[in-house]
């Protein structure tokens, strides 16, 4: 029989998905059926996508146009028999490409992590016989049975179920698992809300279940998903992109001068192969050899910063990325809040009251009005008491120190109070508890007889206690608790307790304007009430709770913003970030969320001030509608994996540098589309965190933000290297080029420019990577994506020390041969001043605008420690015999250091007075 792969299953009932997939719920297909299903659908399995060999990742991290510059350079000097430099410059060609594919090979992991949380097992039934099998040999049609504990393992409808519970916070981002039952659903469910489906890779919380396998392997919502994965675009990052456009320039612009030298030269009747010579030496004057190695390794430097910050990196542009970032798209749970529910209002007796603290913690207290006393009222007690006793949770303290994990709230003491059970049953206890109320002591005195489990389709829990007088009395009376829907609690009262605690008629519409305010503020509330036997019942039969009952009050509770997160919001709003939630949480408690976070700015505060769009309306929408909706909202709820991609990908093509985060499966292609994917490390998955550039140790928000700072002043001192290392090069192509011109000797040997590059990049350089952030990083605006590596004004400060390295290093050559000086002398010189110059020059550096004064000479000790070494270094290389063989170098007397000084201290000077200059006309 033809089976539908594409059916609308939530829609159909249990009987005609059964009959549409030829099986039947309690003997599921036959060991023939199955067997030829096997072979049309395959193996329950995701498969692996073809990747590209080791070898060839390798191969293609030499694909760089700064790359080529240095293996050009490389063969130039191998053609220039100089092995030692050649195997110098081809060494930090293999170092680069092997640290970048060492990152690549952790980045390409990500599909084989969501393949893995499909391995798993389940409880099949075939034939009539029940028996555990793996659960790649599952095909539609048949019937697996479900309990706590278990992973789905394929898409499944359910057609029977008792108190079946399912955590599919992996795929929808709710934060609580979700109740499921055989009944169907509106056609146009999400999948959030499709209760009689279970899928692939998600949780049973509690409870068991008889279901139907509907999809298998890629058919299933996690296939879905490693299909959009795959069709997630490769995105270069803000700095590879600058990088590589500024590589093309830089490598057209030597070119171009090395032709014009070679022109020059044959046009005064130089011999072609001497200035084909020539040309090459100009060349390696001006290819920057350290850019590429001093990019990586300032980078890896920021890797180990935002480690001891709880971020950690897995591809190194991703730290620079962050500090681009214009927008960030956030998840709610766990990552903006506590991912603990906690009680934040109760309404009993006609009385309301605030309860403080967060999470699971028993810090905090019940804040009640005035007239009360500061004591709760006898219904505010009554009803606190109900919540602690009709209640299967437990809170257990489990030991001190450390951090805890998912549902864990760390006490004032350091203890980790860990959750069994049901969050939001959890965060009665802890509301009870700061009340004054103890369980252990309530249970004895109101010992639990009998219950009746919540069910879905009551929404309702029920508990019988004996009376506190019974045990030791002849009259055995019992009192039920109840709890559930304020909706079908009020329906079963008639009566309600008043402030003191006496029997009052209730006030329904007083009580639904209460649930309708909790409501509003994205609470979830659940009511309560009691009523009393003065004869014990045998055992609790719903008839007993079907009415009079006395109602006893309100509870709302929330996952709370952390007090971290609501900080870290502003910042990033000052720092002109805009921050986005996209959640698949409900609309309601999602756009309360964000008012307490200031998402959308100010105004949002102040309820119907900002709005949120759910899935279903973004389905509706036109790109062109779209494009204008992401701009507006900040809050989106009910989104499908297909939809995050498809906001991320909106944002992206209206120039906006994306930041992305998510602890899912469904949150994986969007992570991976994004110019940065944050996923978390304590609650997030395997393929999450393989999608991800970076994972956050504490699933906090706030560590985004702190991210995003470093980022910022990782980026400023990559600037400052490149701004601090391009006049050299440019300086000695113009010193070499002058000479051709002028038909002197080389004022500098392709050797001795080597020798300047490599050091001084590695000694001086490199310092600059542990420059301190300047003070107002984060009250500037993000860059413009679109804004090139370098400005007009520091490129202009670039031709100026270029300029002064022309003048003083071609001018003092000439000097020290007017003087006397023997050709390798007056080259000495002309190599010290270049080192001197970029020592002095390496100080204006730190700051593009503010002075070294200002920063103080001993803010960045590395700088001092780099200055010291070079000048070490230079000792070296002008003294002593073997630097003197190797680099044709001489010994030089006192007056030429002096000139060098002079020289030094000239550029330092100049440097500094143009900053002055441009601080003047900005001020102005």
């Amino acid at each position: 029989m033809g089976i539908p792969l594409d059916s609308p299953w939530h829609h159909k009932t249990p009987d005609e998905v059964a009959a549409l997939l030829g099986t039947t719920p309690e003997l599921g297909l036959s060991l023939a059926e199955a067997e030829a299903r096997q072979d049309r659908f395959g193996p329950n399995t995701l498969p692996g996508k073809p990747r590209k060999s080791a070898l060839r990742r390798f191969l293609l991290q030499f694909h760089q146009p700064l790359v080529y510059i240095l293996l050009a350079s490389g063969a130039v000097m191998a053609a220039l028999r100089e092995p030692v430099d050649a195997g110098v410059i081809l060494g930090v060609v293999l170092v680069n490409a092997v640290v970048g594919y060492l990152q690549e090979a952790k980045a390409v992991r990500a599909l084989s992590a969501l393949a893995s949380t499909m391995t798993t097992e389940a409880t099949l039934v075939r034939g009539g016989l029940t028996s555990r099998r793996d659960a790649a040999v599952l095909v539609p049609g048949d019937v697996v049975l479900l309990r706590s504990g278990d992973k789905v393992p394929a898409d499944v409808r359910i057609v029977h179920s008792r108190e079946l519970r399912v955590d599919e916070s992996m795929l929808t981002g709710e934060s609580l698992p979700v109740e499921k039952s055989p009944a169907p659903v509106a056609l146009a469910a999400v999948l959030a809300e499709r209760t009689g489906m279970a899928y692939a890779g998600s949780l049973v919380a509690y409870g068991q279940g008889r279901c139907v396998v509907v999809a298998t392997g890629t058919g299933t919502e996690l296939g879905r998903i490693s299909a959009l994965m795959e069709s997630a675009d490769e995105l270069e990052t803000p700095l590879t992109r600058k990088i590589s456009r500024f590589s093309h320039v830089l490598l057209v612009g030597i070119l171009a001068l090395a032709a014009v030298n070679f022109a020059l030269g044959l046009a005064r009747g130089e011999g072609a192969v001497d200035m084909f010579m020539a040309s090459v030496a100009l060349a390696v004057g001006a290819i920057p050899e350290g850019l590429p190695a001093a990019v990586t390794i300032i980078l890896a430097i920021g890797v180990s910063r935002m480690a001891q910050r709880r971020a950690v990196i897995r591809r190194l542009p991703a730290v620079e990325t962050l500090g681009g970032v214009t927008v960030i798209c956030t998840d709610k749970t766990g990552t903006l809040t506590e991912n603990q529910m906690t009680v934040r209002r109760l309404w009993a007796g006609g009385d309301g009251a605030e309860v403080t603290g967060n999470g699971y913690a028993p810090a905090g207290a019940v804040v009640v009005a005035e007239p009360l006393g500061g004591k709760a009222s006898a219904a505010q007690a009554e009803c606190l008491r109900a919540g602690l006793l009709c209640n299967d949770a437990e809170l257990r303290v489990s030991g001190e120190g450390g951090k805890g994990e998912g549902n864990d709230s760390e006490g004032l003491g350091g203890e980790i109070w860990r959750v069994e059970g049901d969050p939001s049953e959890a965060a009665l206890l802890v509301s009870a508890g700061k009340a004054g109320l103890d369980r252990a002591t309530e249970r004895v005195l109101w010992p639990r007889l009998d219950e009746l489990a919540f069910e879905s389709e009551r929404q309702y829990m029920a508990t019988l206690h004996a009376s506190p007088e019974g045990p030791s009395t002849k009259k055995a009376g019992a009192v039920v608790y109840l709890k559930g829907s304020a909706e079908r609690v009020l329906e079963r009262c008639s009566l309600a307790l008043d402030r003191e605690g006496a029997l009052v008629p209730l006030d329904e519409s007083q009580a639904l304007a209460q649930l309708e305010d909790m409501a509003t503020q994205g609470l979830r509330v659940l009511a309560f009430a009691r009523k009393e036997f003065l004869v014990r019942p045998s055992r609790l039969e719903h008839a007993d709770v079907a009415g009079g009952m006395v109602f006893l009050g309100l509870q709302g509770m929330i996952d709370p913003p952390r007090a971290e997160a609501i900080a870290a919001v502003a910042d990033c709003r000052r720092a002109g970030i805009e921050v986005k939630m996209i959640t698949g949480d409900h609309a309601g408690t999602a756009l309360a969320i964000g008012r307490m976070l200031g998402l959308g700015g100010a105004g949002c505060a102040a309820a119907g001030a900002c709005r949120a769009l759910t899935g279903s309306e973004l389905a509706e929408l036109t790109e062109v509608e779209l494009a204008r909706e992401v701009r507006e909202v900040a809050v989106f709820a009910r989104v499908s994996p297909e939809q995050k991609l498809r906001l991320v990908r909106a944002l992206q093509a209206q120039g906006e540098i994306v930041a992305m985060t998510g602890d899912g499966v469904n949150d994986a292609p969007a992570l991976k589309q994004a110019d940065i994917g944050v996923a978390m490390g304590i609650t997030g998955t395997e393929a999450a965190k393989e999608a991800a550039d970076m994972v956050l140790t504490d699933d906090n928000f706030a560590t985004i933000a702190a991210a995003v700072r470093e980022g910022r002043g990782i980026y400023d001192n990559l600037i400052k290297f490149i701004v601090w290392t391009l006049p050299t090069n440019l300086g000695e192509g113009m010193v070499i080029l002058a000479a051709f011109l002028f038909g002197v000797s080389l004022p500098i040997l392709p050797v001795q420019i080597l020798w300047i590059n490599m050091t001084t990049a590695g000694s001086l350089g490199l310092m600059l990577a542990f420059e301190p952030r300047e003070a107002g990083l984060m009250a500037r605006p993000p860059r413009p994506p679109s804004r090139p590596i370098l400005g007009r004004k520091l490129s202009e400060r670039i031709v100026l020390v270029g300029l002064l390295l022309l003048v003083t290093a071609f001018g003092l050559f000439e000097w020290e041969l007017a003087q006397g000086a023997s050709v390798e002398q007056a080259r000495t010189v002309a190599v010290n001043v270049f080192v001197l110059v970029e020592t002095a020059y390496l100080y204006n550096s730190r700051s593009f605008l503010r002075s070294p004064l200002a920063l103080g000479f001993f803010s960045n000790p590395w700088v001092n420690a780099g200055a010291g070494i070079m000048i070490g270094l230079q000792l070296l290389y002008t003294y002593a015999p073997f630097m003197n063989t190797l680099f044709a170098s001489a010994p030089i007397g006192a007056l030429a250091w002096a000139k060098i000084v002079a020289a030094a201290l000239l550029v330092f000077l100049v440097v500094e007075a143009e900053k002055a200059l441009r601080r003047s006309l900005r001020r102005g």
